[in-house]
């Protein structure tokens, strides 16, 4: 007696693959992950609209409206035994409760910075995670960084250096979200459970302090939800769609694509944000900014060559 496999569960658990199912997972994994980046990039022209309203008040509901969401998803998946299983084991919650917390404060900066006309910086930040990556996984990991991966970190310090001296300060902004993004990952790859189970275990554990803040926003007659226009209550209640549908979306694309095209693809969001902070919010953008700029995109250059270069080295070893 065989029992019958939900397709839809079975490509989210691994156990087949979409072309079992009459697709191929290159392109199905394109969709998702283009689309993920996509969003990710004019989600920016989102947050200049609540930008009028405090960061950790768009934050708390961008975490409370992604619950339902999430809880679909799963609910569709058939995967809320995995959760279940989570919510009852203490170092997975604790896991969970760290990389809720990195990612809170990479939202909470991104939302402030760009509704206070830091779009550039954020860019910088997500252009700067890449490298990040690769700096961590050989302090934590061991693993060994080749000449080429020096020579980019080298040249995103000797960017940060420039910047810091132009500013009388660290780029802070960018800083934040490379780290906090960086250490997400990192944290997250050790969280014994899938990606669309562990981002509701993220925000379930999130939707506590959220909800605090929020009634503490009523208390205080300051809630844009609960005091202000019908338009504020519209766009807050979009806020969980705006978080959670990209997230989701990237989590099925990079199962489905190699690291490769991953690492490539990651690029869209901060340059279609980046022309976007010049070309439409209008932020001044100086020639020592430029410079440093140039010198994070040669950097990536670099980095990107040697990840393709490794890619293929490792299709000739294993055909």
């Amino acid at each position: 007696m065989t029992e019958q496999i939900n397709p839809s569960r079975a490509i989210n658990a691994g156990l087949v693959t979409t072309e079992t199912i009459g697709m191929s997972d290159g392109k199905k994994g394109f969709i998702f992950a283009l689309s993920a980046y996509l969003l990710w990039g004019i989600l920016p022209f989102y947050l200049k609209t609540v930008a009028h309203m405090p960061a950790l008040e768009v934050v708390a509901h961008r975490i409370i409206w992604s619950v339902p969401i999430a809880g679909a998803l799963l609910w569709w998946l058939g995967l809320f035994g995995d959760l279940k299983v989570a919510l009852t084991t203490p170092r997975m919650l604790a896991m969970a409760t760290l990389t809720a917390s990195l990612i809170t404060l990479n939202w909470g900066t991104y939302v402030w910075a760009i509704g206070n006309g830091h779009a550039i910086d954020t860019a910088l930040g997500y252009y700067i995670n890449p490298l990040v990556n690769v700096v961590l996984g050989g302090i934590f990991l061991g693993e060994r960084l080749s000449k080429p991966q020096m020579v980019a970190v080298a040249l995103a310090a000797c960017a940060v250096i420039l910047l810091t001296i132009y500013s009388g300060g660290l780029p802070w902004i960018s800083l934040v979200l490379a780290f906090s993004f960086g250490f997400y990952g990192f944290f997250r790859k050790t969280l014994p459970i899938g990606p669309t189970q562990g981002f509701m275990l993220e925000v379930l554990l999130l939707s506590i302090p959220s909800l605090a803040f929020i009634a503490w926003t009523v208390s205080q007659g300051t809630s844009h939800f609960f005091n202000g226009s019908a338009h504020d209550v519209g766009l807050l209640l979009f806020a969980g769609p705006a978080t959670a549908v990209p997230l989701i979306l990237y989590a099925f694309g990079a199962k489905l694509l190699r690291y490769t095209t991953i690492g490539l693809m990651q690029y869209i969001a901060p340059t279609i944000v980046f022309l976007s902070a010049i070309f439409i919010f209008g932020e001044p953008f100086s020639h020592i900014q430029f410079i440093a700029f140039a010198l994070i995109w040669s950097a990536l250059a670099i980095y990107t060559w040697s990840m393709l270069h490794e890619a293929r080295k490792m299709r000739s070893v294993n055909p």
